[in-house]
């Protein structure tokens, strides 16, 4: 069967990207001038357009045009981890420290010698173990307030947590409300998932009441998801005027409030949560793979008790039980009081980062948080950031762009620079790296 004039076109465009004869960032005619160019409709050009941004080869940008991908970058729902290729990495953020793998080693020399050992080998409760949701409760309610430990339920991270929600609340075509950029790893849920992301207009990060209800008005909307206490990936704070607003709009129109937390231990002097304001209707999800360790997935929920059965078989579906090995590692160091030298730890090592990125940056824009161990970076107008990515990556360096955190059309143009597991020695010469490359595209 003959294809068709819009596939034939695609795949004539796809060889010319693939060989080399359109460069990355090449910007393509409009539909119109391509329409003519070829002599077809403008409906055939607009698909022949639309099959190629859905193979990875091109990329669209409200008001500038389109534009050919590196193919060499990863495509834009959701950050990707690095290939092992010795690229140094700026889009994952990975804090460490030396003292580490010492921390696991004992850790692991006392669940060694602990009693219960051999309970670890078999199925555990999906929620997870009740010693061990009362643990992490007690040590949240300093922050949270009282919580009950059956509304608190143990996942395989973050990630685990807000996946578990999306299966267990949530169907194909719901709108969530999110912030205008906001977690990739989100966005990669919610299209899995089949979800419609409304974005609602902000101010580095702290949603606009008056906008969220302005689309609540418009259209039904099942739920609002924010990261109020040091956003991601801007690393802003809401204030508590904010959050009691948004709370009202929500109660309003009844909306759920799932209240990220995957960062909020950076701020030392957080406002209220979300979740201890309304607790009726905020699903709250926090984790300790960024104040611990990435690889340590654990993360838990905290819901209402009209959600957790719905959330108990979510987390059946996909992993039955968080793996017990993991949770008693990182309950016991709740208990013993390493957590909380870990995340200061992370603190300071973050402040001492975002010092040293503010001083070779001197002058640029930098949105972040002062512990974090990430920046957002935007770029001068009439600057676009896949050809400094690009640029980067021939230097060694793997960088992200906005594309994987915006949730809007138009997408724009900035650097998010995640340097939490740069080697510290390497790390003034990387941003050196990054400035002398912004600064290049700034120029030509």
């Amino acid at each position: 069967m003959k294809k068709a004039r819009y596939i034939r076109l695609a795949d004539m465009l796809s060889t010319a990207i693939q060989e080399g004869k359109l460069a990355p960032g090449t910007k393509l005619p409009t539909h119109r001038a391509f329409a003519e160019q070829f002599s077809v409709a403008l409906a055939t050009a607009t698909r022949t357009y639309g099959e190629l941004e859905r193979r990875g080869m091109i990329v669209g940008e409200a008001g500038r045009g389109t534009f050919v991908r590196d193919l060499g970058l990863p495509p834009t729902l959701g950050v990707r981890q690095t290939a092992s290729d010795g690229l140094i990495d700026l889009v994952f953020n990975m804090p460490g420290d030396a003292a580490d793998a010492g921390m696991l080693r004992a850790g692991l020399r006392r669940l060694a010698a602990a009693g219960d050992l051999e309970a670890m080998l078999r199925y555990q409760p999906h929620g997870g173990r009740t010693h061990e949701r009362r643990i992490i409760a007690e040590n949240l309610a300093s922050t949270l307030g009282p919580i009950d430990p059956d509304c608190l339920l143990i996942t395989s991270g973050g990630q685990h947590g807000l996946a578990t929600i999306a299966l267990g609340l949530f169907r194909r075509g719901d709108r969530i409300a999110t912030d205008t950029l906001t977690y990739p790893g989100f966005k990669s849920i919610a299209a899995l998932q089949g979800l419609d992301l409304v974005p609602i207009e902000g101010r580095h990060g702290v949603m606009e009441p008056d906008d969220l209800e302005r689309k609540c008005r418009a259209r039904k909307l099942r739920a609002v998801y924010l990261m109020p206490t040091v956003h991601n990936p801007l690393g802003s704070v809401m204030d508590e005027t904010t959050r009691l607003r948004l709370i009202e709009v929500a109660r309003a129109h009844d909306l759920l409030i799932i209240e990220d937390a995957a960062y909020a231990f950076l701020e030392t002097n957080p406002p209220p949560s979300l979740f201890a304001l309304a607790p009726e209707r905020t699903i709250y999800v926090g984790g300790f793979f960024k104040s611990i360790a990435t690889g340590l997935r654990l993360g838990y929920l905290i819901a209402p008790t009209t959600h957790t059965d719905r959330f108990l078989e979510a987390i059946r579906a996909t992993i039955w039980n968080a793996p017990a090995l993991i949770s008693g590692l990182v309950t016991s160091w709740v208990e013993d009081g390493t957590l909380a030298s870990s995340e200061e730890v992370r603190r300071r090592d973050g402040a001492k980062r975002q010092r040293l990125c503010r001083t070779v940056f001197d002058g640029s824009i930098i949105l972040a948080h002062r512990n974090a161990g990430f920046a957002w970076l935007p770029l001068e107008k009439g600057v676009r950031a896949e050809p400094i990515v690009t640029r980067l990556k021939e230097h060694g360096i793997s960088a992200s762009g906005a594309e994987p955190f915006a949730t809007t059309v138009a997408v724009p143009q900035a650097l998010r620079l995640a340097f939490g597991g740069v080697q510290k020695d390497q790390l003034e010469e990387v941003f050196q790296i990054v400035r002398r490359a912004v600064d290049g595209a700034s120029m030509s």
